[in-house]
């Protein structure tokens, strides 16, 4: 008899509750869409937007002043697009971290993947890649390809490192990672030193597809290796195919809206207060959650300056994710000292 995860790992909220809360999410992500399309620069009344955005939709007429319809309809509409699914591609690979490695500091930054990333991207930029025209002309652009490349090989070292201090284990893993991005980091400066100067879609769905594959067997490996060996899972694989999909997401993120950090960390710990442990659910709040404060996020990161300047969105999440980690610490902290 094979034991289900479902039956392992319980969440803290019935079906329906379940339910109620993802739809919130889910109307919640589609009206920070929307609103983020109202903020900026040049503020656009939220009636002017909405006409823009229903004359995208059923393709009628658009009676609103062009300047506006530019506004909404080219820029801001994809950046909020783009900064939802970002959000949650980090929201959903920090989870994966979290639940191969059991350890609840672990986001995409623990095993170098985003440093690799970034890594590839900085080194296309600076080799001068990224105006290659025959790339170009076959409609490919070399510097998320780059990300992709480096966010791989980052994580094909961490597993080769792991492997030759004792095997696929979560220990050696988070070690051979810092030892990595610590590396990594140090050839970034060194890039930028010398020089200083969307294919998001298809390793985001390679990712999630993945990812979505296996989340079941994530509830097993939170159990330790021994009883995944006893319960049928191939637990050294299963972890390999995890962190491909996590690292696909990752790297796809760092392509196109550079290194953003705390989101991948914060937001499966919000979404596990909620929900509890099991790994089906939690993804699924993780990039509902991850995307809406991407979304807010990115708003701050072009409204809070004056005369149009803007911040990294990754400024406004570590401002955000650092006094939340530290009230986190708190809290477990004061949650063992409190018990018997």
């Amino acid at each position: 008899m094979t034991l289900k995860p479902a039956a392992v790992v319980h969440s803290f909220r019935p079906r329906g509750a379940r339910a109620a809360l993802f739809a919130s999410l889910a109307a919640l992500g589609l009206a920070s869409v929307f609103l983020a399309c109202l903020f900026g620069p040049a503020p656009v009344p939220a009636g002017t937007a909405w006409r823009v955005l229903a004359a995208l939709l059923h393709g009628g007429a658009d009676v609103t002043d062009p300047a506006f319809t530019t506004i909404v309809r080219d820029i801001r509409l994809p950046r909020a697009a783009l900064s939802w699914l970002v959000g949650a591609a980090l929201g959903l690979s920090g989870c994966v971290y979290q639940g191969i490695l059991r350890n609840p500091l672990a986001d995409p930054f623990t095993l170098g993947v985003s440093t690799g990333a970034a890594f590839g991207a900085s080194l296309a930029i600076f080799l001068g890649l990224a105006s290659l025209p025959w790339l170009t002309a076959l409609g490919l652009d070399p510097v998320p390809l780059a990300a992709l490349a480096g966010a791989m090989a980052a994580l094909a070292i961490v597993i080769a490192l792991s492997r030759a201090g004792g095997g696929l284990r979560r220990e050696t893993l988070v070690l051979a990672g810092i030892v990595t991005a610590t590396f990594l980091s140090a050839l970034i400066s060194l890039l930028k030193s010398l020089g200083e100067e969307s294919v998001f879609a298809p390793y985001f769905l390679a990712g999630l597809a993945i990812v979505a594959r296996y989340s079941r067997e994530l509830d097993i490996l939170a159990l330790g290796e021994t009883q995944a060996r006893m319960l049928g899972v191939k637990a050294a694989r299963v972890r390999l195919y995890l962190l491909i999909g996590a690292s696909l997401l990752a790297a796809a993120s760092v392509a196109v809206a550079g290194v953003i950090g705390f989101v991948g960390l914060i937001v499966p710990h919000l979404a596990r207060l909620t929900l509890g442990a099991e790994h089906r659910p939690l993804l699924a709040a993780s990039a509902l959650l991850g995307g809406i404060l991407l979304v807010w996020s990115d708003v701050l990161a072009r409204t809070v300056l004056p005369h149009g300047a803007e911040l990294p969105a990754g400024v406004i999440t570590a401002l955000l994710g650092g006094p939340f980690f530290c009230l986190l610490l708190r809290a477990r902290a004061l949650g063992r000292t409190e018990r018997p």
